[in-house]
């Protein structure tokens, strides 16, 4: 069930998404927070501008490992634009960090290419959160907000 708490930091995460394209980089926001709500660390895509690897999602999770506790990694929660891809399930789960909240899937987000006839340029096969890592509990997509990601989508394909 996602909450009102949730769904506000589910828009920062389409904010930083918006900043993301804004900077020439994919429309990917992630924001991580502890269990009584604070937010502790944001971070948008900056696989164009930095490197393939500079995944909102895995900065987040580097960033829970080099300072939280284990305890409070399982605690936390991680809210995102778009659902993790394998590469970041995987980092995720390594970190021990708990629930995730996304508002538009990965099953979106191919749908949403094949109508803006963009074939996909990923390297690694398009795998939910689930099928990598089985024990985290996820929530998503977020109807609504998800048609805003949808419209970064397509502006960042335009600007590229």
């Amino acid at each position: 069930m996602i909450t009102d708490s949730d769904m506000q930091h589910l828009r920062r995460c389409v904010e930083l998404a918006a900043e993301a394209v804004e900077a020439g980089d994919e429309p990917f926001g992630s924001v991580l927070v502890d269990v009584e709500g604070r937010v502790l660390h944001e971070d948008r895509n900056r696989a164009n501008t930095v490197d393939a690897t500079y995944h909102p999602e895995i900065a987040v999770a580097k960033w829970a490992a080099q300072n939280m506790d284990p305890d409070a990694r399982a605690k936390a929660v991680v809210y995102t634009s778009g659902e993790h891809c394998a590469m970041c399930s995987a980092a995720h789960a390594w970190a021990g960090l708990g629930r995730i909240v996304y508002v538009s899937s990965s099953k979106q987000l191919g749908e949403w290419m094949e109508e803006m006839g963009v074939e996909s340029s990923s390297p690694i096969n398009t795998l939910s959160i689930q099928e990598v890592a089985p024990n985290i509990p996820v929530d998503g997509p977020v109807a609504g907000l998800d048609d805003k990601v949808k419209a970064l989508q397509r502006r960042a394909l335009q600007k590229g």
